[in-house]
């Protein structure tokens, strides 16, 4: 094994501490507010995803870098998503409805 990858599991395995140890210390209900502005900001991975396709030559890369793209538009579509219905629970109801119901 060369000594970049070494270099690169070591960040990696540093970056996965720090993530669990900043995790543990928001509270339960700050949880989904944070996990779904994290989701909205991987939309830097489908920049990855495409910058790394300007690189591909062979089939299987073409299909990694699909696979890249797919999963990080959809984490970033579910992000938003979470977002919207998180934000919808504060809406206030129109009184007008309330009185009708009686």
């Amino acid at each position: 094994m060369s000594q970049e990858l070494y270099t690169n599991l070591a960040i990696f395995v540093l970056s996965l501490l720090v993530g669990f140890e900043v995790m543990s210390k928001i509270p339960s209900t700050l949880q989904t507010p944070m996990m779904s502005g994290a989701n909205a900001i991987h939309g830097v991975v489908v920049v990855g995803a495409f910058a790394i396709a300007a690189e591909a030559d062979n089939w299987l890369l073409y299909i990694l870098v699909f696979l890249a793209a797919f999963f990080a538009a959809v984490n970033v579509t579910g992000g938003y998503t979470v977002t919207d219905r998180m934000l919808a629970m504060f809406d206030r109801k129109p009184a007008g409805k309330e009185g009708a119901n009686k």
